[in-house]
């Protein structure tokens, strides 16, 4: 008994040393960055297999445009994201140093990265502008031949934006299957629009796909009243200009949590190294 009593205080800080590092900022990483991991682990999940339904692994050096690809972006995303999640998860939780500051260089290359292309974004607008106009282009063309392309490209003109081609409904004459000539070698589509550039009428619950067919066509009765005459390039200005405010502040939002989980995770590894050094 005598013994165990005189040991009490050896034990007591034996336990006090022990709990150094901080278990709040510990499991707050920890659960912070899980659901990163997971996200991050879906989105690849997604990505990957979007790819493969199209068979694109196998046929990667045929494909043109690879950045622009939907599932592609996914992958990339996926990939960041995941990775980011892991190191700080994993680290957070094994309590490892090295892992914690992977994760805390990850996050500090991401904010720069954010950072420099905001900047970017304003000071070369006219260059993002042209890059946009390309890249729609592209989708535009290649618009039956991805259904990723297909389906994004549909979203941004149905539900997005409410919108029709770059500058208008006239740029899909750069498509094979809409365009005016095509009405030769026997495309039903030909001087006409996708479904999507068609505005929904009221009460409808389940859009006509062909609601597009010759629309284009000389003397076509009602065209400005059955789809969106707005180019999209346009339409994506006035959005950003409405929405600029709530943007901005997402985006100011991201930037504190990652300079807020920098933060955390440095203190979290100078928590460890002070432990270390009192068992040594």
């Amino acid at each position: 008994m005598t013994v165990a009593v005189a040991n009490m205080p050896t034990v007591r800080k034996v336990r006090r040393e022990s709990t150094e590092v901080s278990s709040c900022l510990k499991y707050m990483i920890f659960g912070f960055n899980v659901l990163f991991w997971l996200m991050g682990l879906s989105i690849l999940t997604v990505g990957v297999w979007a790819w493969s339904e199209k068979d694109i692994f196998n046929n990667l050096g045929k494909v043109a445009n690879v950045a622009l690809d939907p599932a592609f972006i996914l992958i990339c995303v996926g990939t960041v994201t995941f990775v980011i999640g892991f190191t700080g998860c994993v680290g957070a939780l094994r309590e490892n140093t090295c892992l914690l500051a992977t994760y805390a260089i990850f996050l500090s290359v991401l904010l720069l990265f954010e950072v420099t292309a905001a900047t970017l974004v304003f000071v070369f607008k006219d260059w993002i502008k042209s890059q946009a106009t390309i890249g729609f282009q592209t989708f535009i063309i290649h618009y039956r031949e991805d259904p990723d392309q297909q389906n994004l490209i549909d979203w941004i003109q149905e539900d997005w934006l409410q919108c029709c081609g770059i500058e208008g409904p006239k740029d899909w004459d750069r498509n094979n299957y809409f365009n005016c000539s095509s009405k030769v070698v026997g495309s039903r589509e030909a001087c006409g629009v996708p479904f999507s550039c068609c505005k929904r009428k009221p009460n409808e619950i389940i859009k006509n796909k062909q609601c597009g067919y010759d629309v284009r066509k000389p003397g076509f009765p009602g065209e400005e009243n059955q789809i969106f005459q707005r180019g999209c390039l346009r339409a994506g200005e006035e959005w950003i200009e409405i929405n600029l405010v709530p943007v901005a502040a997402v985006k100011v939002g991201i930037i504190i949590l990652q300079i807020l989980g920098i933060c955390f995770a440095q203190n979290l590894r100078a928590d460890i190294f002070a432990q270390k050094a009192k068992w040594h």
